[in-house]
């Protein structure tokens, strides 16, 4: 989180002295937030407070850099509203659950491809194609992730005992 602030200033600054100083603090703190997870597992201190700050933490790094790039014209608008539509309805849908499920595989490949995308973006400009595709790809997995995430949680998912 403290991370943020530094990254958004370069990103800002949009000079590629300043945009590779925003990838490298993007990078440390997206490393450090993997860290502390890989730690929390292995040393068996997942909390239900962790499970739910994690990914908040998770959609403010990435969603922060993209905002300003969507300022900045870099990147299209409707990519970031999907991707903060759907971060928003798991946020909300996981307050009301009784117990906290972690982030599944899918989840967590939707957060690699956007640490990748975001890293990408902010570096590079103008925007090759492919990057273009590659946000496509990362929103494409954000929505198939939240519907992952919220399928087998549904009511009508349970089996039919009539």
């Amino acid at each position: 989180m403290l991370g943020v602030p530094l990254i958004l200033c370069g990103l800002y600054l949009n000079t590629a002295e300043a945009r590779w100083f925003s990838l490298v603090f993007f990078l440390a703190a997206a490393g450090t937030d993997w860290l502390d997870g890989y730690l929390a597992r292995r040393l068996n201190q997942v909390t239900d407070l962790g499970k739910f700050l994690d990914p908040l933490v998770d959609k403010l790094l990435v969603l922060a850099p993209l905002l300003v790039l969507i300022e900045l014209g870099q990147v299209p608008a409707w990519g970031v509203f999907l991707i903060l539509m759907r971060e928003l309805a798991i946020s909300g849908w996981r307050v009301n659950q009784a117990k906290i499920i972690g982030a599944n595989f899918w989840g967590k490949l939707k957060t690699v491809s956007q640490i990748l995308a975001v890293s990408l973006l902010s570096l590079l400009y103008p925007l090759p194609i492919i990057l273009l595709h590659l946000q496509s790809f990362g929103v494409a997995l954000t929505l198939i992730s939240g519907g992952i995430y919220l399928w087998p949680h549904t009511p009508s998912s349970r089996p039919y005992r009539g």
